[in-house]
């Protein structure tokens, strides 16, 4: 039986133009792997025990390539993978698209580094939920490309990108939702709404996001890459399962025993995992339950650079930022190590010693 079309008729009473509802008459396509090749990447993967333990500068070397897929896990200023991030503007990456429910500095520091020589990184595209910063707002950068048309947008919600990673993670084109329809985000983005073959409803199906490589920050790990997430999962497990390949940055590495003791606290499992990089405070300046608080003068610091340049055009903040903390750094212990020590207490005493199990 032929699945129909429908529409909640929002297009009858939405204010978007036209030349924003042609952006979705194009044939689709995956921006990543087709869940059928993301499949066969995690079916060929090795599946014994051995040690992951690498350095970040090596994992990106490996697994991180031009036009790539990028699938950057955390929730704004939670666990984001900014030391990854790091190491990739210094490697240099181009053509890339970046996947996220939603984020903060990690697609904003990128961005950043596309303005600042579009030859060593660049956004092509973007699916996502939120790019911007709590408390503060839209990111700058994000700002400056999307009103240019620099950069191409899918729009989902929060639970839309949850449900497109976890179609990716079961191997499905698809996930149904009743999320979307009946609003402008119907039509900005590449889900579409159905006749339920079942219930003759309306339905709105979002398809799978596979990223070619996903960056993760937990706060534990064993050498094989069993992950521990405490707090808000903020999608991780499934942008990780989803994508084929993972690069597991933790605060620490713990004994596969301490990991054998309670097995369902584990929230990533080995399989999916391809390194495994200790790296203290590798989500700074966001936060990690547990660890620390994230650094809002930190983050206001490099928005100030970034909000200079969306309304002057003047890149002298920006670049003095990224020529001292990111290409000035060999290591992001080395950009860590530009911090003062009271600044890291206090971020670790704010965080309020949220309770983990580590043992």
């Amino acid at each position: 039986m032929m699945t129909e079309t429908a529409s909640s008729l929002i297009k009858n009473v939405s204010q978007l133009g036209e030349e924003e509802l042609k952006k979705r008459d194009v044939p689709f396509e995956y921006w990543g792997p087709t869940p059928k090749e993301a499949r066969k990447a995690a079916v060929g993967k090795k599946k014994g025990l051995h040690d992951k333990r690498t350095t970040l500068k090596e994992a990106v070397s490996k697994y991180v390539k031009d036009g790539m897929n990028i699938g950057l896990g955390g929730f704004v200023n939670t666990r984001t993978p900014v030391a990854a991030v790091h190491e990739i503007i210094r490697q240099g990456c181009k053509d890339i698209t970046l996947s996220m429910q939603s984020n903060s500095i990690c697609a904003e520091l990128l961005a950043a580094a596309m303005i600042l020589d579009p030859d060593h990184v660049s956004v092509k595209r973007v699916e996502m939920a939120w790019w911007g910063y709590e408390v503060i707002g839209i990111a700058p950068i994000f700002r400056y490309l999307v009103s240019r048309g620099e950069i191409l947008v899918d729009d989902y919600t929060n639970y839309g990108m949850s449900a497109r990673f976890k179609a990716g993670s079961l191997g499905l084109p698809f996930i149904p939702t009743r999320d979307h329809g009946g609003s402008d985000m119907e039509l900005v983005n590449r889900g579409k709404m159905i006749k339920c073959p079942f219930t003759n409803e309306n339905i709105y199906l979002v398809p799978a996001c596979n990223p070619d490589v996903a960056l993760i920050h937990t706060q534990v790990a064993d050498m094989h890459g069993n992950a521990r997430i405490f707090g808000a999962l903020c999608t991780c497990p499934e942008i990780a399962m989803a994508a084929n390949h993972t690069i597991l940055t933790v605060e620490q590495v713990i004994p596969n025993e301490s990991i054998r003791k309670y097995p369902n606290l584990t929230e990533i499992p080995y399989m999916i995992v391809d390194a495994v990089v200790e790296q203290p405070l590798g989500a700074y300046p966001g936060a990690v339950y547990g660890y620390n608080w994230f650094d809002m003068p930190e983050i206001l610091e490099f928005r100030k650079g970034c909000d200079e340049f969306r309304k002057t055009g003047n890149k002298d903040g920006m670049q003095a930022y990224f020529d001292k903390y990111i290409f000035g750094c060999e290591t992001f212990d080395d950009f860590l190590a530009t911090r003062p020590y009271s600044k890291i207490k206090e971020m670790k005493q704010n965080d309020g010693v949220q309770p983990i199990l580590i043992d």
